[in-house]
């Protein structure tokens, strides 16, 4: 398997895992949606050097990320309304039905 291929198949796991790190909402669908884009927009690459130059530029992307979030942390905000309702469903058993405030 050639290292393009591998490299194919990790990255968008160990960018997902990286994502959940991020404690802010709005931050974290950014960074979700903005490496979603990313990767569909550069689905077809073949030219191993351009992939290459891709996750460089989407390491750095996310080491900027990294900061903002560190930053982020220092200004901590409550809670918005769309989390709780997540959670709320998460924690309602999974049954299909909205769990109400």
């Amino acid at each position: 398997m050639s290292a393009v291929a591998t490299l194919r198949g990790e990255t968008p796991q160990q960018v997902r895992s990286l994502g959940e790190q991020f404690t802010a909402y709005n931050f974290r669908e950014y960074a979700k949606r903005r490496t979603r884009d990313a990767f569909h927009e550069h689905k077809d690459e073949k030219d191993s050097r351009k992939v290459q130059e891709l996750i460089q530029k989407g390491l750095k992307e996310l080491q900027a990320m990294k900061r903002q979030t560190v930053i982020g942390q220092f200004y901590q905000l409550d809670r918005l309304v769309v989390e709780a309702r997540l959670s709320l469903r998460q924690d309602s058993g999974k049954s299909g039905q909205v769990a109400k405030q």
